[in-house]
């Protein structure tokens, strides 16, 4: 069995404190470093190599969202997943457009974390495309800083359409019904967007979507 390292990073002991109580009982994740700041968050994964940084939004020093940009940037690494009371949804995604696989609630129920934190070190999105879509339309409604029209450059016609489709929430088969092609062709076109857009997951997809203007908040 292949053992998941963790790195916790939240300035509250309490919540890394019962984290950990829960994760000693799993035999396949392992914490394998904690820290209380986003600096110390930085250090760690240069140490350690985790798999996964739980990593909250706010800490003192550098905070949550800087601290993942910085991780994010470096060779091979981590998926990171925020940890946010949900009460500033502006954090939450800047923290995706950061670089982060996306984000955990804390009070939501600890089963619901363990499972998210399987899903995202197995390489598939945390939160679904339709679930992500809706979150970042809910942030585009915000009053917030303007950013530039992002460039898709070198993606054909077809991968343009299913970048769409994929900014608005469908799955891979609802993809290749509305497009009139195999569901194996489907996953092959967000495989190469994934690639050529040097995205982590498919909440970066989404992401890169919204930002190219091919799907609006309506």
């Amino acid at each position: 069995m292949t053992t998941i390292r963790v790195v916790l990073a939240d300035d509250q002991e309490l919540v890394r404190t019962g984290l950990k109580m829960v994760v000693a009982d799993l035999p396949d994740l392992e914490i394998v470093g904690e820290a209380g700041t986003g600096a110390e968050a930085v250090r760690l994964v240069g140490e350690a190599r985790p798999d996964i940084v739980l990593m909250d939004i706010r800490m003192p020093g550098m905070d949550g969202i800087e601290a993942t940009r910085v991780i994010t940037a470096t060779a091979a690494p981590p998926r990171v997943l925020m940890l946010t009371t949900f009460d500033d949804d502006d954090s939450v995604y800047e923290s995706l457009r950061a670089g982060a696989s996306g984000f955990l609630v804390k009070d939501m129920a600890v089963v619901d974390i363990i499972a998210a934190i399987r899903v995202v070190a197995a390489g598939d999105a945390l939160i679904a495309p339709s679930v992500t879509r809706r979150l970042i339309e809910e942030f585009a409604e915000r009053p917030r800083r303007a950013l530039p029209k992002r460039r898709l450059d070198g993606i054909t016609g077809r991968e343009r359409e299913v970048l769409t489709l994929v900014g608005r929430g469908l799955s891979n088969g609802e993809i290749a019904a509305a497009l009139f092609i195999g569901p194996a062709t489907a996953k092959t076109h967000v495989a190469r967007l994934l690639t050529k857009l040097d995205a982590r997951d498919r909440v970066q997809l989404v992401i890169a979507a919204y930002e190219a203007g091919l799907v609006s908040p309506t």
